[in-house]
């Protein structure tokens, strides 16, 4: 199953243009879609329905952590804030038949500093402590949340899977785990880890989602990324979910800052979709196998 983020085209996307631009992702082939809740009430899950049904798409949500929202080193409102965010998250999961809501889900993107070691686990059992009432909500709605590990850039809190592994810790083993795991995104993975086909591996049957893009954020295909690898890792790990183009924009100010996209990263959006599309199609098919 092979999707794509709507930030490719849009951002934030909302009600009003949530079923013509569906449309279009399926038009050009796609079975799954990534939609993004940039802020509670952008998009319904009434407005979602109606466009999903229009186009058969399998969805998957993905949140945004903007500045302020934070779950660690953060004042008591702001991790409240925080939660009741991500539980709207879930409730748009819900309301559309979503199976997972994933993102970096521990810190604001781009917040960094520096940690000892003492002072990262003290970091992590802080973010287990905020993240089980998120956690407890999710469970009760039937969704998966994917912890997303972000490059060294974009976070010093989790960068690798085995930071993420280690920061949720017993959340993993408990009575909620069923219910959170990880969202890997091949664009981190290639900055983050030594190989990405490994570290796949060892997020095993921990993970929920992933997300590919080039080395460059561009389409995948023609980049560095060792495709035949990942997907043989992705095979080695009973992965049967989405392969899911997250890619940006750089018309919109707030998301291609975030994003550091700061040129067009194929001749048009629809280039970068239709071209990631048919590499995967033949990738997923076994052209590309080593």
């Amino acid at each position: 199953m092979i999707g794509v983020n709507t930030w490719v085209w849009a951002s934030p996307l909302r009600d009003a243009q949530a079923r013509g631009l569906l449309g279009h992702v399926a038009d050009l082939g796609f079975d799954a879609v990534e939609l993004p809740l940039e802020q509670p009430g952008d998009l319904t899950a009434a407005g979602a329905r109606a466009a999903l049904a229009d186009t058969g798409l399998t969805p998957c949500v993905v949140g945004a952590m903007a500045p302020g929202r934070d779950l660690v080193e953060a004042d008591a409102a702001t991790v409240r804030s925080t939660q009741d965010y991500l539980k709207a998250c879930v409730d748009l999961a819900e309301g559309i038949g979503a199976a997972a809501v994933c993102g970096p889900f521990y810190a604001a993107t781009g917040r960094v500093w520096r940690m000892s070691p003492q002072q990262r686990q003290d970091a992590y059992a802080q973010w287990r402590e905020h993240l089980a009432p998120v956690l407890e909500h999710a469970a009760s709605a039937g969704v998966r949340i994917g912890i997303e590990p972000l490059n060294r850039y974009e976070t010093s809190l989790v960068n690798t899977v085995d930071q993420a592994l280690d920061g949720l810790g017993e959340l993993l083993d408990g009575p909620l785990g069923a219910h959170v795991g990880l969202a890997l995104d091949t664009y981190h993975l290639n900055i983050e880890e030594r190989s990405s086909a490994d570290a796949v591996r060892r997020a095993g049957d921990h993970l929920v989602h992933v997300q590919v893009c080039g080395n460059d954020r561009g389409a995948p295909g023609g980049d560095q990324t060792d495709w035949p690898a990942v997907l043989g890792a992705l095979t080695d790990v009973g992965y049967t979910g989405p392969l899911a183009i997250e890619s940006f924009t750089a018309d919109n100010d707030t998301i291609a800052t975030a994003a550091s996209i700061w040129r067009p990263l194929a001749p048009t959006q629809d280039d970068l979709a239709a071209d990631g599309l048919a590499f995967l199609r033949r990738l997923t098919q076994g052209e590309h196998h080593a």
